[in-house]
């Protein structure tokens, strides 16, 4: 386990004329700190492409609509730019992929066209991987990669829902899932008792009946030669818990294996409000366990003591709400033994309709009080927000400043470094949102790709950015400070926005001493500190400032 590096003060005689003494100071080690981290959401299947052996599996040859079908990327594409360096230089110290569990094999129309299962949300056999994205050595593969570069790894958990009914893929039996109602949402039990919509039938994850294994999965393991594997593991599981042999308990096994056998870092919990409370409390109670013995047992791959990180997909959720989620007829905390973080759907909204300085400072007083200790993923474009921040990308530096310097943790939706357009001639609803990764901009777009590299490593580099207190300097030109403490460790920052072009005087007397030495992470320049101010001359009008 990586530790902290104890502070040492190292005194050399230098051979100088003046026969000066310099005291060199040996920093801790930067902790990572979920609270403050820099998320990279991909979805696995538009992403990279670096295995087209695995482009076409059972069948799955169906003309579909516009970018509703496989399309080549995969695991070994995330492994690739892992090993590159791009997330390194991009400043992202954690990956959050779309589900990769294997996904049904026929396709469906929910009125935007013949779709498949590219995406990853309408699972078959949740203890496969699709061999569209890959293998199991794969992600063996891809978690040591970015482990090897201190990035944490997240998979996506779907308990809510199997994929939809297809001619190819039989309905789980009736003790398993319901069909109807479809949900209607405007009370808490017209959004969990029932299914999202048509044709995605719902787990029944109310339910503590026993049920068998459904025929068709019992099938599918005999076909394979897992079938006595996976009963017997299956056993082991119920036997230690205690759990009875209820359906939502199966899916938290298979689940809850991937931690135990590859290393993954965290979960994004998928439709978390339509799916009882309690089901996440166990899910956290396993997934916990879980991740315990694997440290155990792999003693020479901890990264550090960091809990597993759960974020929740409750949609809608603000961070306005605190802790709770308001269904109209009852509120519910899925913070408190559930959730370490929820993804912040208000985020966007801030940003259009709040100055950046009123914006800041809610959300450091929503972090430093209520929800201390605890955290919110902010994010300006997703994979199922209709109505993203800047979906044409008119305002990609605003995007980027208002996202990567926002006190939370912060999620960057593949393409957000590139501009990539969130509009597809021809594509309808959330199709536009996902098309392929436009790699082909990295040079047409290089200006945009190092603003966003600037200040993604700027906030992984300190903690105090997304953790630390915010503190206001100067409304304008808006000039803030950012400390956060832990342990030994101490990290503080002072960050410039909307500065003048050329000389600029940040005055930074309420953080940072006279003669002390600092440096601007932006243009890269080292200035000391003098009558409480440092003077930087730049053809930029940011400036993020470090000791």
């Amino acid at each position: 386990m990586k530790k902290l590096i104890i502070i040492l003060l190292i005194s050399a005689l230098l051979s100088n004329c003046q026969g000066k003494k310099e005291v060199v100071e040996v920093k801790p080690e930067t902790p990572f700190v979920w609270e403050g981290a820099n998320i990279y959401f991909l979805l696995t299947d538009r992403f990279n492409n670096a295995d087209s052996s695995n482009d076409v599996n059972f069948n799955r040859t169906k003309e579909s609509a516009i970018l509703r079908g496989f399309k080549g990327g995969d695991l070994k594409g995330v492994t690739q730019k892992i090993n590159e360096g791009y997330f390194t230089d991009l400043g992202i110290n954690a990956i959050w992929m779309t589900p990769i569990v294997e996904q049904i094999h026929g396709s469906t129309d929910e009125g935007t066209g013949v779709t498949y299962g590219f995406h990853g949300y309408w699972t078959k056999d949740w203890t496969a991987i699709d061999p569209n994205y890959g293998t199991k050595e794969d992600l063996h593969q891809l978690v040591e990669a970015a482990h090897s570069k201190g990035i944490r790894i997240l998979l996506d958990a779907v308990i809510n829902h199997t994929g939809p009914v297809t001619e190819k893929d039989p309905v789980w039996p009736e003790e398993w899932v319901r069909t109807s109602p479809t949900c209607k949402h405007n009370s808490y039990e017209s959004t969990i008792s029932c299914t999202l919509v048509d044709n995605l039938p719902d787990v029944k994850t109310e339910s503590d009946e026993a049920v068998e294994l459904p025929p068709q999965l019992v099938a599918k393991w005999k076909e394979e030669g897992s079938y006595e594997q996976e009963l017997a593991e299956l056993d082991a599981f119920f036997e230690r818990t205690g759990y009875p042999r209820a359906p939502r308990f199966y899916i938290i096994k298979w689940l809850t294996d991937y931690i135990t056998e590859f290393g993954i870092d965290g979960y994004r919990c998928d439709t978390v409000k339509h799916t009882e409370e309690y089901v996440w409390e166990a899910f956290k109670t396993e997934c916990d366990f879980a991740f315990t013995e694997y440290k155990k047992i792999n003693p020479d791959k901890v990264l550090d003591n960091n809990d597993f990180y759960l974020v929740g997909e409750v949609y809608n959720y603000g961070i306005s709400g605190g802790k709770y989620f308001d269904f109209g007829d009852k509120k519910v905390n899925y913070y408190d033994n559930r959730f370490t973080s929820q993804i912040n759907f208000e985020f966007k909204w801030n940003a259009k309709q709040m100055s950046i300085q009123d914006m800041f400072a809610k959300y450091n007083s929503a972090l430093q009080n209520e929800l201390k200790g605890f955290g919110v993923l902010n994010y300006l474009s997703s994979h199922d927000d209709h109505d993203p921040f800047d979906n044409m990308r008119d305002k990609p530096f605003e995007t980027a400043n208002k996202l990567l310097l926002s006190p939370g943790t912060s999620q960057v939706y593949y393409g957000d470094e590139l501009a990539r357009v969130l509009h597809v001639e021809g594509a309808s609803g959330d199709a536009h949102l996902r098309s392929l990764m436009n790699w082909d901009d990295l040079e047409s777009n290089k200006a945009i790709l190092e603003h966003w590299q600037k200040l993604g490593k700027f906030r992984i580099n300190h903690p105090a950015v997304g953790a630390g207190i915010h503190k206001e300097i100067s409304k304008t030109p808006f000039i803030f400070s950012r400390n956060y403490t832990r342990d030994n460790y101490e990290d503080i920052v002072v960050i410039g926005l909307d500065l003048p072009i050329g000389i600029k005087a940040i005055d930074v007397s309420t953080v940072f001493e006279n003669g002390q030495n600092l440096s601007d992470a932006y243009s890269g320049q080292k200035v000391e500190v003098s009558n409480g101010k440092v003077v930087i001359e730049s053809n930029y009008n940011i400036v993020l400032l470090q000791k």
